[in-house]
């Protein structure tokens, strides 16, 4: 265990709302990240499971291992690997709500011979093995003051073939905005502000890379791990974002009803106003392979703009109220 507390009510905050209120725009699954658009014509649900599958894949998970999950928000990517992969899964989240939702997930269904548990902690109180990690979309919680305790526990919690699958929105800097000719608004900073005071109190988005400061690869690295794949993901959360916003749009009264008018102005800019930001450039998502005992698939040299845009089978922008 490390020095540090869970940051237990930040993350309370926001996803303690209302289970029937994110319920409203997610899926069935109630994965609440970005999905994973293979085809055009694919539901939310279904790019949500390729995305889980996708991060799953990268993991090498073998049956009888233990996979732990770090942040696993309504359980979803732990049923996946239950049911895909014939391993023993943990849970970890500081929502109670999430918590007391994946119990009752998990207490409906059998996994003979496996292990099926979610706990109501932080990577920071566990004391455990596992042979595998995934965490998505957890670490823009964590704060960089707490990176590199983060990643020296990962390393150590691991096998010496162990992996992590690191799935997490990034910032980029000044510097990649100006090469890419990318414009920053204050207007954009406003937002940026909002995001982090309403609506994911004291989060912090992390660099993809860089010396100074140091990006998500150069903790991995210091912490011992090799990243044999770098997978931008920008546009497909952009995609991800317009379906939520579309599914809350269209059941306004109940989400009135449920959490009130002002909430549900409140998640109609932060919707909205995400998907104009990932289309800009000025953030994006991306999924880190860190392995103890790598097998390099891919170099992880950062992709230009248009190199990431150019990529197939992302839905193309549409015009959108960003603020």
């Amino acid at each position: 265990m490390t020095r540090h507390a869970p940051f237990y009510a930040e993350v309370q905050a926001h996803y303690d709302l209302s289970d029937d209120f994110f319920a409203l725009f997610l899926d069935p699954t109630r994965t609440y990240s970005c999905a994973y658009w293979e085809r055009p014509d694919s539901t939310l649900e279904q790019a949500q499971i390729a995305k889980i599958d996708l991060a799953l894949g990268k993991c090498d998970l073998q049956p009888g291992m233990t996979l732990l999950d770090i942040g696993c928000g309504w359980g979803s990517t732990m049923l996946r690997a239950l049911d895909a992969y014939d391993v023993n899964v943990i849970g970890l989240t500081l929502s109670r709500n999430q918590h007391d939702y994946i119990r009752a997930q998990l207490d409906k269904r059998e996994f003979p011979g496996r292990r099926a548990e979610v706990r109501l902690q932080g990577w920071e109180e566990f004391d455990g093995q596992a042979d595998r990690i995934v965490s998505i979309g957890a670490f823009e919680h964590f704060r960089q003051e707490r990176y590199e305790d983060f990643f020296g526990f990962a390393y150590s919690t691991l096998p010496a073939d162990g992996v992590m699958l690191l799935h997490t929105i990034v910032m980029y800097g000044l510097n990649h905005l100006r090469a890419n000719e990318i414009p920053l608004t204050r207007a954009d900073i406003g937002f940026m502000r909002f995001i982090r005071t309403v609506i994911f109190p004291g989060g912090q988005l992390p660099l993809p890379w860089g010396p100074i400061p140091r990006g998500v690869r150069e903790y991995a690295q210091e912490a011992g791990f090799t990243v044999t794949r770098t997978h931008p993901l920008r546009l497909h959360y952009a995609t991800t974002l317009d379906h939520w916003a579309d599914a809350l749009s269209a059941r306004r009264d109940e989400a009135i009803a449920l959490a009130g008018e002002d909430t549900y102005d409140t998640y109609m800019r932060y919707l909205t106003g995400c998907a104009h930001h990932f289309r800009a450039g000025h953030i994006d998502v991306m999924q880190f392979t860190c392995a103890k005992d790598p097998q390099p698939d891919l170099a992880c040299a950062p992709l230009s703009r248009r190199a990431v845009d150019s990529r197939p089978g992302l839905e193309r922008p549409r015009p959108r109220s960003a603020h």
